[in-house]
């Protein structure tokens, strides 16, 4: 049984932490936005830290989240950013009074290595959604997906790929992330367990052969072959090689994953884009795919 946090109420106090690389301008943006929402927003010592290429070191990072695990009164915890820096940090967190009194912990990137973790074992849910760096760029709908989401009233998503799915209904608990961090958790005690789940995977800024690379590697540790379906979102900014690798993204995923017959679908929103839908993890969802059109629910 994986537990769900309690749904946010307008008055609860959010904590913002940056648990990775500092941010490079202030977000009151994203503050304004979250204080509109009717949430008390509490700034953690981290977002404007500075430390190198950190947003302060990794004890202050670690001491800020672990501040605001332990704050009952803190009903939920959003990442400033990513970047890099999560996995320095998240040997050192204690999550034993979080696992008493569960509440969201949000972001993607860098901070699905905290995403991973949690559901491994804290076996509670958690979100992958926009942060307040990413929300001056972000679509209305990825916000608008990230405060139903945290007010109890998670939305259903529809949309079409334009690369061609393999079609089927799938039911599942969620997991997923970031494709580079997701692989580097592998064999440690922040990985997620993979059978019988839906699973989806983003990146950005890799090469052709590095995404080949690692969903080989899953796939060789077993990780691929009992899913219930794969969502396959936003693999953008590829890096160009010298010498072509001969298939994008999406068919070097494609060409991995074919022989299961599980449904898998392309271009989910969801990612390093500005329309980066809220994601459950550990939420029950249902997944409807044909050729090109996708359906999303949670049940």
């Amino acid at each position: 049984m994986i537990k769900q946090p309690p749904y946010l109420k307008k008055g609860d106090k959010i904590a913002i932490v940056c648990p990775a690389k500092k941010l490079p301008e202030p977000i009151d943006h994203a503050i304004g936005i979250l204080e509109s929402w009717g949430m008390e927003v509490i700034i953690g010592e981290s977002v404007y830290a500075s430390h190198h290429q950190f947003a302060g070191t990794d004890k202050l990072r670690t001491h800020d989240i672990q501040r605001f695990l332990d704050d009952s009164s803190i009903k939920a915890i959003i990442c400033g950013r990513g970047g890099y820096g999560t996995i320095r940090i998240i040997d050192e967190i204690d999550f034993t009074e979080f696992e008493q009194n569960p509440k969201w912990f949000i972001g993607f990137s860098d901070v699905t290595i905290l995403l991973s973790h949690i559901i491994a074992q804290t076996r509670t849910q958690c979100m992958h959604a926009q942060m307040p760096y990413t929300f001056e760029e972000s679509t209305p709908e990825a916000l608008s997906s990230l405060k139903k989401t945290l007010f109890g009233d998670k939305p259903n998503y529809q949309y079409s790929s334009e690369f061609t799915n393999q079609s089927g209904l799938a039911k599942g608990i969620l997991i997923g992330g970031n494709l580079t961090l997701i692989a580097m958790v592998q064999g440690s005690v922040s990985e997620m367990d993979f059978d019988h789940k839906i699973l989806f995977l983003e990146d950005i800024g890799e090469q052709e052969y590095s995404i080949d690379r690692m969903l080989r590697m899953l796939k060789r540790a077993g990780k691929l072959k009992n899913l219930n379906g794969l969502i396959i979102g936003a693999f953008n900014e590829i890096k160009e090689e010298k010498i072509s690798f001969g298939q994008t993204a999406e068919q070097v995923i494609w060409d991995i994953v074919k022989e299961y017959d599980y449904p898998v679908c392309f271009n989910f929103p969801t990612g390093h884009i500005d329309n980066n839908l809220s994601m459950v993890l550990g939420a029950e969802v249902e997944l409807t795919i044909d050729k090109n059109k996708v359906q999303f629910k949670y049940l």
